[in-house]
């Protein structure tokens, strides 16, 4: 039993992108299944949003703060590069999306773009950064061409379609924008 435990800590542990990744999907389905209100598009949007950022954001750059500060030589290891004191920059880095995505989880859109944009330049450029290393150094290290690519690509891409799909939920249908624009077509012919 011990050693299902410590593999199971292993393994949670060397893939915690998708680990936070998936709790945020967990705790939205939590979440909508004790909503009150039926599970419409926007609710469903909305819960899905808060908790990406929350857990795939906030709590995700969190543990990358912790891991590259406080276990900066495993983790240069796990990539596969040597350690350097570009741990400690990287470490900062993470910390401040995590202030930002636990800040904006459950805030406004424009907290929630401002949560996923800047982590998602981040991880768009280390996959950029995983592929170089994987093509000019041969550098398949797990942490370099396994998982932690993948999510680098997969999380960003969530989090702007969750964006794209918040904005369009937002947007008043196109029948009760119909009779505003009427109103404004009238009063500009009024003005000429």
């Amino acid at each position: 039993m011990a050693d299902f435990i410590r593999t199971l800590v292993s393994l949670v542990l060397a893939n915690y992108p998708l680990v936070f990744f998936a709790l945020g999907l967990i705790a939205a389905a939590i979440s909508l299944q004790r909503s009150p209100e039926p599970a419409k598009a926007r609710l469903i949007v909305e819960k899905l949003l808060a908790w990406h950022v929350f857990f795939a954001i906030g709590l995700y750059f969190f543990y990358n703060f912790v891991m590259h500060s406080l276990f900066g030589k495993m983790s240069a290891r796990f990539i596969g590069w040597q350690d350097s004191p570009f741990q400690f920059e990287v470490a900062t880095a993470s910390l401040g999306f995590a202030v930002v995505g636990l800040y904006a989880a459950f805030r406004g859109f424009e907290a929630r773009v401002a949560a996923i944009a800047g982590p998602a330049m981040f991880n768009l450029g280390a996959a950029a950064g995983h592929v170089y290393q994987m093509v000019t150094a041969g550098n398949f290290a797990p942490g370099n061409a396994g998982l932690i690519f993948w999510m680098d690509i997969a999380t960003p891409v969530f989090g702007a379609v969750l964006l794209v799909l918040s904005a369009r939920a937002a947007r008043p249908s196109t029948a009760a924008r119909a009779p505003r624009a009427a109103r404004e077509e009238r009063a500009a012919l009024l003005t000429l």
